[in-house]
């Protein structure tokens, strides 16, 4: 029945909601972090601003949202799913991303959705989630760039879902449309590259000049 699926999806939108760093930093003291570094509620401003600790337990929450969407809604109370299992997984994973980046819990204003792209991925495929944590790497100690990276990888899993499993694969519908949503989400990245004024990560680049 639609109205089950409407619900999984809903849930996986609540449960996206739920932003890491808002909640660490309510933990530890009442830190907001959109408002210092970048202003925006990710991990990688957390990591810049706060530290590695803050950063680790800001990752685990927003990727363990992702799995918990795609890994434990489509068979929720083992209610009707006539959408199927991977299709569901693929609706609630994306659900969950978008409510990352527009949380109802913290006026629509949360982070990038790439940290919780990849637990849902992790649930999805995880072969794509390998390749795609490959293309970040390498891009990164190419580049330095994060944001860059962040949006090869994205764009790496609809290319990898169609090569394998084709174009009506629910892991290739997904990354299209996903990938699309990360590129407007860091559309202020694209701009900042564009102008050279992007953040860059140095320390982890092979060919930086010394």
């Amino acid at each position: 029945m639609l109205v089950w699926l409407l619900l999984r999806i809903l849930i996986a939108y609540l449960l996206g909601s739920l932003i890491g760093s808002l909640i660490v930093g309510k933990i530890y003291g009442g830190v907001d972090i959109r408002t210092q570094g970048s202003g925006n509620a990710g991990s990688t401003n957390a990591l810049r601003t706060q530290g590695k600790v803050f950063a680790l337990w800001v990752m685990l929450i927003d990727v363990g949202k992702g799995v918990l969407a795609a890994g434990l809604l489509p068979s929720l109370l083992a209610a009707p799913n006539e959408l199927g299992l991977e299709w569901t997984a693929a609706a609630c994973g994306a659900a969950a991303i978008i409510g990352h980046v527009f949380p109802v819990f913290f006026r629509f204003h949360g982070g990038k959705g790439f940290a919780t792209f990849l637990g849902v991925l992790l649930m999805l495929s995880w072969q794509g989630l390998i390749v795609a944590l490959i293309v970040w790497c390498l891009v990164l100690v190419l580049s330095g760039y994060v944001g860059l990276s962040t949006l090869m990888a994205a764009w790496s899993v609809p290319v990898f879902g169609v090569i394998v499993y084709g174009y009506t694969s629910p892991l290739f519908w997904f990354g299209l449309v996903m990938a699309l949503f990360i590129l407007y989400t860091h559309r202020s990245n694209i701009q900042r590259l564009a102008t050279g004024k992007e953040n860059r990560f140095t320390r982890v680049m092979l060919l930086r000049r010394r």
